[in-house]
């Protein structure tokens, strides 16, 4: 069991090592950035850190593998921390797709981000949306977002939608900003931060680093099997409508051929025992085909906080 002082070690030195355990089993090809040789024929993916980066291989090996498998081919991951440089790989076409956010999928306007469409979704409980938790420690006497002025808060990423955008959304409602709502410590810090990792967020709450958080809802049902005890130590007060989905997108300039294998491979998952096995293992159904106006609900959301 880690202990608070650890924790707050891993915050302090910006180390995100992610929850859970798992010793080097990882066998894909890790690479820190994306120099592509005219003779490098592998596929790449990006995964946006909705969990830490230990946690996401965990989460996606068997995935990545499963597709590897399928296309004939190796395929890289492409490690990056923020959001923003996932969609930079993808407009510059150095990727050929990625697991990203629904956030990151919207820009600054309320469009599509330029340079990137839609692959597929994962369907989750039989549902193509997920929710913003508002999350506060179990033991607190907090019962509302407005309970949290001038207290400390985790946002995950400043493209999530789930951790950042909605309550930025429902601050912007009364007038509010992170930085007027929050305000600043003691030392003139501000009181919200950014953890990069919605499990690090629960983390930072559960461990008293934090009196809330804006969560995805789908890596806090995740936890509950993963980590307990974790999520034992805190608390939902506020659960958003629903969004769009995290989707799979790819370029816009990505290859036809490449684009129409990587779409059949995702959408048959389900269909072969050891496809729907990986997909047990994740919590998703299957994933389905999806369309831009799924999204809309964020792009709203986007325009009135703009």
């Amino acid at each position: 069991m880690y202990t608070k002082s650890a924790y707050l070690f891993i915050f302090i030195l910006l180390i995100i090592t992610g929850c859970i355990e798992k010793q080097e089993k990882v066998n894909l090809s890790i690479v820190q950035e994306p120099e592509v040789k005219e003779t490098d024929t592998a596929v790449k993916v990006a995964i946006a850190s909705v969990v830490s980066p230990k946690e996401s291989y965990v989460y996606y090996e068997e995935m990545i593998q499963y597709i590897s498998k399928k296309l004939g081919g190796p395929v890289k991951i492409v490690q990056k921390q923020s959001y923003q440089e996932i969609n930079q790989l993808i407009q510059n076409n150095e990727i050929d797709f990625a697991f990203i956010c629904g956030g990151a999928y919207i820009d600054n306007d309320g469009n599509t981000t330029p340079g990137m469409k839609l692959l597929v979704a994962p369907q989750v409980y039989g549902k193509t949306t997920y929710n913003s938790y508002i999350i506060v420690p179990n033991n607190s006497n907090y019962t509302d977002l407005l309970d949290l002025r001038g207290k400390k808060f985790a946002f995950s990423d400043p493209l999530s939608n789930s951790g950042k955008l909605y309550p930025r959304y429902r601050l912007a409602l009364i007038n509010e900003t992170p930085g007027s709502f929050f305000g600043v410590d003691e030392n003139g810090r501000n009181n919200s931060f950014f953890t990069y990792s919605h499990d690090n967020s629960i983390i930072a709450v559960a461990e008293g680093l934090a009196d809330g958080a804006a969560v995805d809802s789908l890596v806090y049902e995740y936890m509950k099997n993963t980590r307990p005890e974790i999520i034992a130590k805190t608390r939902i007060i506020e659960i958003s409508p629903p969004f769009g989905i995290p989707p799979v997108v790819v370029p816009e300039a990505i290859d036809p051929f490449l684009e129409q294998r990587l779409k059949d491979i995702f959408l048959n998952m389900d269909k072969d025992e050891n496809g729907m096995k990986i997909l047990s293992n994740v919590k998703i159904d299957r994933f389905v085909s999806i369309n831009d106006n799924a999204y809309d609900s964020i792009r709203e959301m986007r325009k009135r906080v703009k």
